[in-house]
């Protein structure tokens, strides 16, 4: 980082000054607190850059604290009434993993009001859950962290579930994970303010490029494009899995190619990489859902109760029906 980092000169806080952007979080039980940071971190940098841009208001459904991931208890200071949510720019739900996965009808029909004004909903880590659950991410595309992923594409239909960690589509905002976080209020900067608020911004505290980029499995950073492709396909189908003569035809590789590309960039063969995806999705799906044993088989491509559990208590060290099942 140069001096000039340090040293910084505000940005004429004249210039746009009519440009405020009101950004609520609504803090749900559980939230992801290092998401939530990651985007206070922005927003108050912008308040540094360009004095005044941004007001923060925090909401929780009574008024009172909320206890974070990290058992850190935040307390909101803004009521949640008509007339303070009236204001918003944006309203972002704060998910966590532990976070309760049924949505109460207060909260569907808050959101619902939400989106009848003019404003942009946003969700972080699962908070496209909730969206998805009041019916408004019909058209869009989303991200979600990847232990609802399944769940969500199987409930929203007419949504686009991505594999991405952050998406920004039209007036709806998702993240899945805290560098997503950091991404989507980053964007947000890009698309309410002059560009250089943005450019300082990201200048200010993209210091440490591993904080903050997309996080990606290291295994996955040096792949060439045709094994990237090949490895989203094997993610987009887990159900009813592609056999390798297929997945080399779809990026035009030969078999042979392909088993060459996944020994010498990752050192496995693409069936068994290919399977451990499938046991990851179905530790998931178990973790994350109600379903049968039997129905997480064949949701991740298993035809077979029993060669399911074999091949998932090799791969975990116990049989699925000891996995540890989250409230749903």
């Amino acid at each position: 980082m140069t001096s000039q980092n340090y040293d910084f000169q505000p940005i004429n806080p004249q210039l746009e000054s009519h440009k405020v952007s009101n950004i609520g979080f609504l803090l749900l039980e559980n939230f992801s607190l290092t998401c939530f940071t990651q985007c206070l971190d922005v927003l108050m940098t912008a308040n540094l850059i360009q004095p005044g841009s941004v007001k923060v208001h925090t909401f929780s459904r009574t008024g009172s604290e909320v206890i974070s991931d990290l058992a850190i208890p935040i307390r909101p200071d803004t009521p949640l009434t008509d007339v303070r949510i009236s204001d918003l720019d944006l309203m972002v739900v704060c998910g966590g993993l532990r976070t309760p996965r049924v949505v109460p009808n207060w909260l569907v029909n808050l959101l619902q009001k939400l989106a009848s004004l003019p404003m942009a909903l946003g969700g972080l880590w699962n908070g496209a859950w909730y969206l998805g659950k009041a019916g408004l991410l019909d058209g869009y595309r989303c991200a979600i962290h990847a232990e609802q992923r399944i769940a969500l594409a199987e409930y929203s239909p007419n949504t686009s579930v991505t594999l991405d960690t952050v998406v920004f589509d039209r007036d709806r905002l998702t993240a899945s994970t805290p560098a997503g976080a950091f991404q989507v209020m980053i964007k947000w900067l890009y698309k309410v303010f002059d560009p250089k608020v943005a450019d300082a911004v990201f200048d200010l505290l993209d210091y440490d490029q591993s904080r903050f980029r997309t996080t990606a499995k290291t295994r996955d950073l040096k792949v060439t494009a045709p094994m990237r492709e090949i490895i989203t396909l094997m993610e987009s189908n887990l159900e009813e899995p592609l056999d390798l003569d297929q997945l080399a035809d779809c990026v035009q590789l030969s078999r042979r190619q392909v088993q060459r590309f996944f020994q010498h960039q990752i050192g496995t063969p693409p069936q068994k990489y290919y399977l451990e995806l499938r046991l990851t999705e179905a530790q998931r799906l178990i973790q994350n859902s109600r379903l049968a044993i039997i129905d997480v088989a064949i949701a991740c491509g298993f035809v077979s109760a029993g060669h399911f559990s074999r091949c998932y208590s090799a791969f975990f060290g116990h049989p699925p029906s000891k996995e540890v099942r989250y409230e749903v």
